[in-house]
């Protein structure tokens, strides 16, 4: 795999993200899909979507980093955006109707932590390799 930074922390985070989602699914039974409030797995809210979710985005990083540095720097960065859009809009849903994600305040935490570390490593990582390719391309 090498020792690319993006490929590291794209399988670290994506195998993270597929092992939350798949437990959430023995924490949420009986849960509707999108409940607004779910069951608590540690601290973090989840219900049946926000569990999908997990699983989307895990497998995504997981297959990107598995696959090479510049893909494994491209879904980083998208995923890191993502989660920071996420966090910003999870301030306002959190108590309302419209959390069919069931976020709670520490999920909050996570996905701007989460994005703080996937845009650093996916915007500043790699970019001499990358830069490298498309030159002799």
């Amino acid at each position: 795999m090498g020792q690319s930074p993006n490929r590291i922390i794209g399988t670290a985070f994506g195998a993270v993200y597929l092992l939350v989602g798949i437990a959430g699914f023995f924490v949420t039974p009986g849960v509707d899909f999108a409940a607004t409030s779910g069951k608590t797995l540690i601290v973090f809210a989840v219900n049946p979507l926000h569990n999908v979710v997990h699983l989307l985005i895990g497998a995504a990083l997981l297959a990107a980093a598995l696959a090479s540095a510049s893909a494994a720097r491209a879904v980083n960065t998208t995923v890191g955006a993502v989660y920071l859009l996420v966090g910003i809009v999870g301030l306002f849903l959190v108590g309302s109707s419209a959390n069919i994600l069931a976020l709670n305040g520490a999920d909050n935490v996570l996905h701007f932590a989460s994005a703080v570390l996937l845009l650093g490593v996916g915007l500043a990582a790699d970019r001499a390799a990358t830069s490298e390719r498309l030159a002799r391309a």
